[in-house]
């Protein structure tokens, strides 16, 4: 499942977000729980809601499975 989410976030995810200046990183999997980090403008950005619900869930439940949920991690 590990490599399934790399290939999402990477070549899926990592362009849609790039193209608002936005960076998004896999942290890891664990507990059935996509854990990812972003950064760039998504950092401080209000919308930062929306891009984990609407469109980065969403992509995970597709590639993933409808179990998973996604968690931003905040450093």
């Amino acid at each position: 499942m590990e490599d399934r989410a790399k290939k999402l976030v990477d070549e899926v995810l990592a362009p849609l977000i790039k193209a608002d200046g936005g960076v998004i990183e896999l942290v890891g999997i664990v507990d059935k729980r996509l854990l990812v980090r972003l950064t760039g403008t998504c950092a401080g950005c209000p919308g930062r809601p929306y891009t984990l619900a609407r469109i980065v869930e969403p992509a995970a439940k597709k590639w993933l499975g409808d179990d998973i949920r996604v968690e931003a991690v905040v450093d």
